[in-house]
């Protein structure tokens, strides 16, 4: 009840795409996710289209420009597919501005009421990192799919025989790459604006290779329901993973969202199947002796880890699994994170060499190293 601005979890990531029907269509096919609602020009809304889909608690919102002029058109030119808005559920819409306010944080949409037959949801937004936005939503008086202005639909994508109702359940976090000497000020933002707390810090040798290297900050709100990791690139012999996500983003942006998943293993052989390609993990991380001593007893095989390039960390609270994708569009910038936790609250920092090299060896076949 003293929480300033009390946020009660993720409400949405809404992306801005180029063709948001295709991406809704790869994500229905490929991730196994729900269509439940939609809004485009035949219901109404002349200037995009918007379509919803959720697997769990975790709900995508795929938005295109539908008209030459609108705002979408310019977002997308200037950034490629990405993230446009991270949305939080909140229990109170004005409170949270108010608070906001007086910290100073740009305030992009005054506190207001839209309603539909399904009842009423009461908004506002707010400016973070970048072109990146927090739509904030009071939902508890609305019934409705998503929000007015979107008709109810249902996905019409039959599953093949044997695939699971689910391939995540929940999104997990959301990491924002700012630029350098940055970091610190949207910390403090989220901090000051928003009453998060500091969760995790990882700089120096924990989160650098030969060649590159970054510094990463954790914040999460109260209930730790909501965690947002920020990095900024640091000094390195090439071009970091930040820095080029920068240059090819156009600015500050969420790099990448955390799925949490319940079955790893099945998730990523469903996935593959569907062509969703991730980044290689070299059969020397699975020999290394110390993996297996860091490491322990966990619920599956290194050898059916090795075979799908999942990595494994333990921390004091117990471990965790995790693999990542390639970039889902044509520039090099969000992917998704599959993350599958057994008591671990951390963010796989035994194995930010092996992802970072990984991911170095994607950046010198795209030449940007």
């Amino acid at each position: 009840m003293n929480d300033p601005f009390p946020v009660l979890g993720m409400d949405a990531v809404v992306f801005c795409v180029g063709n948001a029907t295709q991406a809704a269509a790869f994500h229905q096919l490929a991730y196994g996710m729900d269509l439940v609602a939609y809004a485009g020009p035949d219901t109404g809304v002349r200037d995009r289209t918007s379509y919803v889909l959720t697997s769990g608690s975790a709900r995508f919102v795929f938005q295109g420009a539908a008209a030459p002029d609108s705002p979408l058109a310019d977002h997308h030119r200037a950034h490629g597919d990405g993230v446009l808005d991270l949305a939080l559920e909140v229990a109170d819409v004005d409170r949270c501005v108010a608070h906001a306010r007086r910290e100073g944080a740009t305030i992009l949409e005054e506190p207001h009421d839209e309603t539909d037959e399904y009842g009423t949801v009461r908004l506002a937004a707010i400016a973070t990192y970048g072109d990146t936005r927090h739509t904030l939503v009071d939902r508890s008086r609305y019934r409705g799919p998503y929000l007015p202005g979107h008709t109810p639909k249902e996905t019409s994508v039959i599953r093949p025989p044997g695939q699971p109702r689910r391939l995540f359940q929940a999104i997990d976090h959301c990491v924002g790459n700012v630029e350098l000497g940055r970091m610190d000020y949207w910390v403090d933002f989220y901090k000051r604006v928003m009453g998060f707390q500091n969760m995790a810090e990882f700089i120096g040798d924990d989160i650098a290779t030969e060649y590159s290297a970054l510094m990463s900050k954790v914040v999460a709100n109260g209930n730790y329901k909501v965690k947002f990791p920020l990095n900024e690139p640091a000094p390195g012999k090439h071009k970091s993973q930040v820095e080029e996500y920068l240059e090819f983003y156009g600015g500050p942006g969420c790099q990448h969202i955390a799925l949490a998943t319940n079955d790893i293993v099945q998730a990523v052989d469903v996935l593959r199947g569907s062509g969703v390609e991730f980044l290689d993990t070299p059969t020397s991380y699975y020999d290394d002796p110390d993996l297996r001593e860091r490491i322990g007893e966990v619920r599956v095989p290194i050898a059916e880890l090795r075979k799908r390039g999942i990595l494994v960390d333990r921390d004091e609270d117990g471990y965790l699994l995790q693999i990542f994708t390639k970039p889902l569009g044509d520039r090099p910038t969000v992917f998704y994170e599959l993350i599958e936790r057994h008591g671990s609250l951390g963010f796989g920092k035994g194995n930010f060499k092996a992802l970072f090299e990984a991911i170095e060896r994607e950046q010198a076949r795209r030449g940007n190293l």
